[in-house]
């Protein structure tokens, strides 16, 4: 009987990954641009050590790969919002100054006319450097990324232009999540950038993208880990109540 049980918590055990996966992407349903990655499944491994030889027990398998399928686009009407189209991603400088990407675009700009993300930052230009805007200026971000800052006593002025978006196509490569948020390509060292694909890295502005996270997806899967962590813990019980019968059972028989 001892076998239900050492199975059914070794189920508990490894299943607390896929709860953490769960509850990271059901507290990111509302954030801007996040992206599903992490994608867990069970095996059954061999059991190791003194008399487990002939036992196996469930084992969580992860694969880390950021799903860059569109989230919904929300019109917003502010002049510094984007929302990436297709599988583009905007370059980013991390705390340390190096680069990453990201979908987030609900951009803003500091006292100090730096252009960060909502979640502060820096965001870069073509030629890798920050861009820094006007800080009372009027901001606009065109289509292909392009920024220009004009009066904003003079409403039907062009602009000069200040700066491009960082925007590469990410349809060719596998990226990975950073601990700080933000993507890095998969299998190679921080700060790499991207081999950039045959579509031109476009936005649309004044909108952001939605976290692409189904609230009722993830709802749904959330009660059935319940369910399944009920399940072992019952079986594990009856094991007990199993073991417990047995032995009145070799008691009354002696």
């Amino acid at each position: 009987m001892d076998r239900l049980a050492f199975n059914a918590v070794a189920a508990i055990n490894e299943q607390r990954v896929s709860r953490q996966v769960t509850a990271n992407e059901m507290a990111n349903v509302s954030t801007p641009g996040f992206k599903r990655s992490y994608e867990v499944a069970m095996r059954a491994i061999k059991a190791e050590g003194a008399g487990l030889a002939t036992r196996m027990q469930p084992e969580s398998v992860s694969k880390d790969i950021i799903s860059l399928k569109p989230g919904p686009v929300i019109a917003t009407g502010r002049e510094l919002d984007v929302a990436m189209n297709q599988q583009a991603v905007l370059g980013v400088s991390t705390r340390d100054g190096k680069l990453a990407f990201t979908r987030r675009g609900d951009l803003q700009v500091t006292a100090t006319g730096v252009l960060q993300t909502g979640a502060g930052f820096a965001v870069r230009g073509e030629g890798g450097q920050p861009i820094t805007v006007p800080a009372t200026g009027k901001i606009t971000i065109n289509p292909d990324g392009s920024i220009y800052a004009g009066n904003p006593a003079v409403p039907n002025e062009a602009g000069v232009l200040v700066g491009r978006l960082l925007l590469r196509d990410a349809s060719q490569a596998q990226l990975e999540r950073r601990e700080d948020g933000l993507f890095k390509v998969s299998g190679q060292a921080d700060g790499s950038d991207i081999t950039n694909g045959s579509v031109p890295g476009r936005v649309t502005p004044k909108a952001i993208e939605g976290s692409n996270v189904n609230a009722m997806e993830i709802m749904i899967k959330l009660m059935d880990q319940a369910r399944n962590f009920e399940q072992q813990v019952r079986i594990i019980k009856e094991s007990k109540t199993n073991d417990e019968g047995a032995t009145s059972m070799l008691k009354l028989g002696g």
